[in-house]
């Protein structure tokens, strides 16, 4: 007969999570804090932690002896230090897919804000300016090429907007494609490129899909910038590293991109002094704080994902998202790292 089992959840989320991990008989604590030293202080008796963009360091971890599992309440882990996790026996899971239509749809708005140039036009309207629409240039949709560089659930929900919603043409470039979707993708009239500086130079819109790595930091450079149509629009509602962020403020102000729509940043939120935020309204650059997945539907679907396989983990059952496969077999709770 085990303990009466606790959860810590560092970052708000909403109610259907709380109730699914109570009916299990977990305690569900909201942590007061609001930074990592302070979670560090919450977390010691915690077998369980759901954690949104926050993360969670090596640090805060050593401070919880008894915790068994990491619920990321998304599918990036790049803020939760799964090394350690590793090495410490605890589980990190996370929950793809679970927000895929919302964070399609963000890039589509923040698409058509940025074409149409819909925060400018606003701010026309309110500020008595209506000869604004003789003024400005602005962009349709249908037949652009859209280029997607990674084409996991939400680079495909993208896709499928794009193509039969607004009459885009389609073209992709992603590492872990094989022959047989290639093919399929070719049936539906998606073209497959070879490389990024391929996709970069054909479409009319880049947007970005791929995870953080060692390997994705800054892959949209100067370099990569400058293979870009002056007429292009550059997307990301991935991961904010993906972009060299001074390297874009300077494309844009020097008009070499038509503009670009961003909901995530290589720090979030961004210092006072970015390049990017000190750029001037006619440059076109659309931001949102990292909003994507934040729609009423998403947030329910991920935190019922997220606590289902903290469920399962406490119960000794894999979960169907374990991102460190690895420790399932010597996990804490388990004869290779018994619980203090």
């Amino acid at each position: 007969m085990h303990k009466k089992w606790s959860c810590l959840i560092t970052q708000p989320v909403k109610a259907e999570g709380w109730a699914l991990l109570e009916a299990a008989g977990i305690t569900v604590r909201q942590a007061r804090a609001t930074t990592m030293e302070g979670w560090a202080q919450e977390i010691a008796d915690a077998d369980a932690v759901i954690t949104r963009d926050g993360g969670l360091t090596a640090t805060v971890m050593d401070a919880a002896p008894r915790l068994q599992v990491i619920g990321n309440h998304g599918a990036g882990t790049n803020k939760i230090d799964v090394a350690h996790a590793s090495r410490c026996g605890i589980a990190v899971t996370n929950t793809p897919g679970s927000n895929m239509r919302s964070v399609a749809e963000h890039a589509m708005a923040l698409l058509l804000a940025v074409a149409r140039r819909v925060p400018e036009a606003h701010h026309a309207v309110r500020s008595d300016n209506w000869r604004y629409r003789f003024s400005t240039t602005m962009h349709e949709l249908h037949g652009k090429v859209l280029g997607i560089a990674g084409y996991g659930a939400i680079g495909s929900a993208f896709a499928t907007m794009a193509r039969l919603g607004f009459g885009m043409q389609v073209c992709v470039w992603s590492p872990s494609l094989d022959d047989v979707r290639r093919a399929q993708l070719a049936a539906d009239g998606i073209e497959c490129v070879p490389d990024l500086p391929t996709l970069l130079q054909r479409a009319d819109v880049v947007s970005l899909h791929r995870p953080a790595r060692p390997d994705t930091v800054h892959m949209i450079d100067a370099a990569a910038l400058a293979l870009m149509k002056p007429s292009a629009i550059l997307l990301n509602t991935s991961r904010g590293p993906l972009i060299d962020e001074m390297a874009l403020a300077d494309a844009l102000r020097g008009g070499r991109l038509f503009g670009a729509g961003l909901d995530v940043f290589e720090q979030e939120p961004p210092a006072p002094d970015s390049p990017l935020l000190s750029l001037p309204q006619e440059t076109n650059l659309v931001c949102a704080p990292h909003v994507g997945g934040s729609t009423q539907e998403a947030l329910v679907s991920t935190v019922t994902m997220a606590a289902e396989q903290v469920i399962a983990v406490l119960r000794g059952e894999r979960p169907p998202h374990l991102v460190n496969p690895e420790v399932w077999g010597h996990r804490r709770g388990t004869h290779g790292f018994p619980l203090s």
